[in-house]
């Protein structure tokens, strides 16, 4: 009876020889998303996204709105009026006649039509404004841009996080199987007396401990898959698959490159940013000159009207055309006080410009370690791979000899399993690491148009 036990659990354990094709997860032949389709997604359904648009938008509106003071302006008004009590006015004694007389001013009802046209000639500082029409339309370009690598970003990090929860759940659930299989083995044993019920309780606490992590795993699973849903502008209650069995079977190309800060869209932004503040300054500075424009307005009084029937007859015409020139003199010093304090706006930002350029060669320098930890991890975990499958055929075989203890057989088994664990997750945490370097880099645009 107990060679028959053993011979059945030898036939077992063969049976399920570990593999990389047993814990891959299953998606659908349609509908699954991989990472280039999730990016995609959410480029053109998260907020975000349609914010920066807004923006882009609103920056052309801007300049059409700095460009318009320097077109004519030109202004219409009317009005009609009923005098309930006009002015009087004494003309003293002498001037028209021996006794002071009382004169009327205006008259009882009146229309005026009036048409103002002004059109500016010279003003330094609208000229500025509408120079600063363009490094404002960049800034909104680079805001959208900045905005997509951000989304690229963070979808291809959720969707790591999501493909590592997802083969630690395959591979939970395989360790499952495993050991029930192994736990029916051994109470067949124990119940002959082949084993001590120790062997069994052991091997059962293993089985016990491997569903509480798999239970735990299922909810980081859905907690991973709502955060990707976010990112990517899908509505929680929408079904999401993946699909990218790649990552597992193609290892990422990094390539080393050197680093400029100007291919970044952060110090593009501040660059322009900059620009921006100069011309606010040189804006500033030419409040000092005079500005010169050309007026004209022309009008129509109806004269006579001492009834409301004449209210909208015997109109006379005016009329008139100038040039306004105004000089500033002096203004409390408040124009002084905006330039100093935009010079210092100014210089404030240029000195965090090179806080920035030195945060940034920081972050590439340690994304080009990160990468290079995560490879020598890599090449090690897959070594370890092959050396527990090795230790764990080499354990099998003899446990089928019975010169190993069915303990030694799952260790080993055990072992293997835990090497693979590390392995996905170097692999993870070197797309990771790749990632970081692109967007250390400013590339993550083209990595994503070679996804």
């Amino acid at each position: 009876m107990k060679r028959l036990i053993a011979l059945c659990l030898v036939f077992t354990l063969g049976s399920f020889q570990p593999g990389w094709t047993q814990i891959q997860p299953q998606s659908p032949a349609t509908g699954a998303f991989r990472l280039k389709d999730c990016i995609d997604y959410g480029l053109k359904n998260f907020g975000s996204v349609r914010i920066a648009q807004y923006q882009v938008e609103t920056a052309d509106q801007q300049a059409r709105e700095a460009l318009s003071q320097y077109l004519p302006q030109v202004s219409a008004t009317g009005t009609s009026t009923d005098n309930l009590k006009l002015q009087q006015s004494i003309i003293p004694a002498g001037i028209f006649g021996p006794e002071p007389r009382v004169l009327i001013i205006g008259q009882k009802y009146q229309t005026n039509l009036t048409a103002q046209v002004s059109q500016t000639i010279f003003d330094r500082s609208l000229l500025i404004g509408i120079k600063a029409n363009k490094p404002n339309q960049q800034l909104a370009a680079m805001n959208t841009r900045k905005t997509q690598e951000d989304v690229i970003y963070t979808i291809a990090s959720n969707f790591y996080q999501v493909f590592v929860a997802q083969q630690q759940i395959a591979l939970l659930r395989d360790n499952l199987e495993r050991t029930q299989q192994v736990l029916n083995i051994l109470k067949l044993q124990r119940d002959n007396g082949v084993i001590q019920p120790v062997d069994y309780t052991r091997t059962e606490v293993s089985y016990n401990s491997t569903q509480s992590q798999l239970s735990l795993a299922e909810n980081d699973l859905n907690l991973a898959l709502n955060r990707l849903k976010y990112q990517m502008g899908m509505p929680q209650e929408q079904n999401l698959v993946l699909s990218d069995a790649t990552l597992l079977t193609q290892l990422p190309t990094v390539e080393q490159g050197q680093f400029d800060p100007k291919s970044l869209v952060s110090f593009q932004q501040a660059e322009t940013n900059l620009t921006l503040q100069q011309l606010q300054l040189q804006r500033i500075k030419a409040g000092y000159l005079p500005t010169l424009s050309l007026t004209a307005n022309y009008g129509t009084l109806n004269v006579g009207a001492q009834t409301i029937d004449k209210l909208f007859s015997n109109f006379v015409g005016f009329g008139s055309v100038g040039l306004r020139l105004n000089i500033p003199i002096f203004d409390g010093f408040r124009r002084d006080s905006q330039l100093k304090q935009q010079s210092l706006t100014l210089l404030t930002q240029q000195e965090q410009q090179k806080l920035n350029v030195a945060s940034y060669r920081l972050q590439f320098n340690s994304a080009q370690s990160q990468i290079q930890r995560t490879q020598t991890s890599v090449q090690n975990d897959e070594r370890n791979v092959k050396l527990a499958q090795e230790v764990y055929n080499i354990t099998t075989l003899q446990y089928k000899q019975g010169t190993k203890l069915l303990t030694d057989l799952i260790n080993a088994d055990n072992s293997y399993r835990e090497a693979r664990t590390n392995y996905i997750n170097s692999l993870i945490n070197l797309y990771q690491a790749r990632l970081d370097l692109e967007q250390s880099q400013g590339k993550l645009l083209t990595f994503y148009n070679q996804l």
